[in-house]
């Protein structure tokens, strides 16, 4: 891998690390279905998963769920709401998000490298899987999270 490829993965992780720092100092509007939006920025990465050229075994796609899931249990325990003095929701300032962002992220290059012997193609479909894994279950947590928050009446301020 060419060091533009590790350029334009620490951009992204750097603009993901600044959009959720500010994230909670502004409130959730709506419903937050919002949420939910970068699950349908996942959906064209399929095609990867669907080509022929990127046939793996059963067990393979299996263990890259798994580790997705794993991955994602950090980052579902540092993500939080709350409802704040002005009976809006925020996400809790929690630095260990970024932590395990990083941490996520990390382990992500380790794994790439430490893997062998696999085409491009099977090695895209296989880190498809992993961030299906991560994200999927992050967000769908994080959404019900916020609903249970927004479920609750709000205090009366007198």
């Amino acid at each position: 891998m060419n060091p533009s490829f590790y350029a334009t993965i620490l951009l992204i992780a750097a603009l993901v690390i600044w959009r959720r720092s500010r994230a909670m100092f502004r409130p959730i509007r709506g419903s937050g279905l919002r949420l939910l939006i970068p699950l349908l920025f996942i959906l064209p990465s399929l095609a990867l998963i669907l080509n022929p050229k990127a046939y793996l075994e059963a067990w393979e796609w299996l263990a890259a769920l798994g580790v997705g899931i794993v991955l994602s249990l950090p980052l579902i325990w540092t993500t939080n709401y709350e409802r704040r003095e002005d009976q809006q929701i925020y996400a809790v300032k929690n630095m260990g998000f970024i932590a395990s962002f990083l941490g996520v992220l990390i382990v992500r290059f380790a794994l790439r490298s430490y893997i062998e012997g696999l085409s491009q193609e099977q090695m895209s479909a296989l880190f498809m899987i992993v961030a299906y894994g991560y994200i999927l279950p992050w967000r769908l947590v994080s959404y019900y999270k916020f609903r249970k928050i927004y479920a609750q009446k709000p205090a009366v301020v007198e």
